[in-house]
């Protein structure tokens, strides 16, 4: 297995320049999926899985940033794996609206954290003061007997809605030809008025529209102003040309205008995200939205349509704009991400969310991170508050699984091997937490050891339904981590996690991984 990790001497340089700070010369994901078309057109093996990706075939002009899988890393050489948290669930509406429709799946179209992070886990609810509860589990992998599996679960603090903060909402619709689907504007249009009959008189909402040129249609109405917030909203209509970045700009004017503070000042972008007038760029609008969130507004994003969605700009507005990001095929999506989690999507308890894990040598050679490779952080950028990382928003839950060698390996000068805690710690690993409150500039560190007696055979439902999704993601990627997982192997697990009381998302899980086998 050695020779597969990732991290060795010779690999150093590859690893170090694809997480390097941009000011440095960052390979972006942007730079990797242009790479990767070009790599695959020209050697001819890959072109197939591209081309389908980016839209060389059947006019589909879908675009997703590339991703590389996080390989195994050889603890005697990296011992501390370190990322930032991911709420988004974009990923997971998008793979359900490809699998009923019965369109082939691009392997960048899955990103397996969204897809686990899709769902609620029964984690205990956090007490004192703390923003989250942190829990983990450490079992057998079920898809490599020979290998163990770690879970690390976050429970968001569920803050009472009658008792949030009041909202400055400003609703930025792309009203641009492309949106002129029913699945898009229409079914955004239904979304905001369900999430507008949820809102008081002590919040405000915009509105503000863009195609050619940008529209203010509502400047900061008391959000108990129903009736009107729905009119104009119902008599938007779509056509034109996409100038995004102009719309962009006006939304955060409104924002910053009618700012709350202490409230949830946020921007909530409903776009194709084809955008192609002014800034249109993934790096271009990404340094749009970096400085924009000085004001201390945020961002969500809800991604809509089919065909010609730019999922790779959505997901980078909303990474970059202290957000979250979803994907809506339908106005049941729109219920759960409006109205069920509303409560997530906009209010947040902690913000700059990271997490670090040091392993311990004598229990541990190697481990990989399953997921969130687009979310991975440089080891010193942990305690780095100038660093960005990921939100966490009320009653949400976020869930993390480390793949890992068990055995020794040689020591390193850490945790573990300083004379207050000699090599013969029982511990297996230590995870460590950063975050900062939601209007915070300084984190605040947690840790929580790990023994290795924590060992149990039997998973818990929360992992055991964790790993079934987290398999669903490898096997539609075709991963090559993926051992013994097959669809099958999918459903033997996430069946037992599956009962009467379980909610409507992880039955219909079982539906889509019945609809993947046919």
């Amino acid at each position: 297995m050695a020779e597969n990790w990732e991290g060795e001497a010779k690999d150093a340089p590859a690893a170090e320049e694809a997480w390097d700070d941009s000011a440095d010369g960052e390979m972006t994901n942007e730079m990797k999926s242009e790479a990767a078309v070009s790599a695959a057109r020209e050697n001819g093996g890959m072109a197939g899985k591209y081309q389908k990706a980016y839209g060389a075939e059947d006019g589909n002009t879908e675009e997703y940033s590339y991703i590389e899988e996080n390989g195994y890393r050889n603890v005697a050489d990296s011992p501390l794996s370190t990322f930032s948290v991911d709420v988004d669930t974009a990923s997971y509406g998008n793979v359900r609206r490809m699998i009923r429709s019965g369109s082939s799946i691009p392997a960048d179209a899955v990103r397996i954290e969204e897809l686990i992070n899709y769902f609620d886990y029964d984690y205990p609810e956090p007490g004192g003061d703390e923003p989250f509860s942190v829990t983990t589990e450490y079992s057998d992998c079920p898809w490599n007997e020979e290998h163990r599996l770690l879970m690390i679960g976050l429970q968001a603090k569920e803050i009472d809605f009658e008792n949030r903060p009041a909202s400055n909402l400003v609703f930025l619709l792309d009203v641009s030809g492309s949106m002129y689907s029913d699945d898009k504007l229409p079914l955004v249009q239904k979304a905001f008025i369900m999430l507008a009959e949820n809102l008081d008189k002590k919040d405000r909402v915009s509105i503000v529209t863009y195609a050619g040129y940008e529209s203010v249609v509502l400047d900061g109405v008391p959000g108990n102003q129903t009736a009107k917030i729905a009119a104009a909203l119902e008599d938007l209509e779509a056509g034109g040309s996409t100038a995004g970045a102009a719309g962009i700009q006006k939304a955060y004017e409104l924002a910053e205008k009618n700012f709350i503070p202490g409230g949830n000042n946020r921007v909530i972008l409903a776009t194709d995200g084809d955008l192609n007038v002014g800034i249109s760029s993934e790096s271009g609008l990404t340094r749009l939205i970096q400085e924009k969130k000085k004001s201390g507004v945020h961002l969500s994003v809800l991604g809509v349509g089919t065909g010609n969605i730019k999922d790779n700009k959505m997901e980078a507005l909303a990474d970059n704009g202290d957000g979250n990001y979803s994907y809506l095929d339908s106005l049941y999506e729109a219920k759960k991400v409006l109205v069920d989690e509303m409560g997530g999507t906009l209010i947040t308890v902690a913000k700059d969310v990271k997490i670090q894990v040091e392993f311990n040598p004598e229990y541990v050679a190697g481990y990989r991170l399953v997921g969130y490779e687009n979310r991975v952080l440089r080891n010193e950028d942990f305690s780095n508050d100038k660093v960005d990382a990921g939100e966490i928003g009320s009653g949400h839950t976020v869930t993390a699984l480390y793949e890992i060698i068990p055995g020794g390996a040689g020591g390193q000068n850490l945790k573990y091997q300083k004379e207050a805690k000699p090599v013969g710690s029982t511990e297996l690993l230590t995870v460590s937490l950063r975050y900062k409150a939601p209007n915070g500039d300084k984190s605040r560190l947690i840790e929580y050891p790990v023994e290795s007696e924590s060992y149990r055979q039997d998973m818990s439902e929360n992992m055991m339904f964790a790993s079934a999704v987290a398999e669903f993601g490898m096997v539609l990627r075709d991963s090559e981590n993926k051992g013994s997982a097959t669809l099958e192997s999918v459903m033997e697990l996430a069946e037992p996690c599956v009962h009467g009381d379980s909610d409507d998302y992880r039955k219909e899980f079982l539906e889509l991984v019945e609809l993947a086998k046919q």
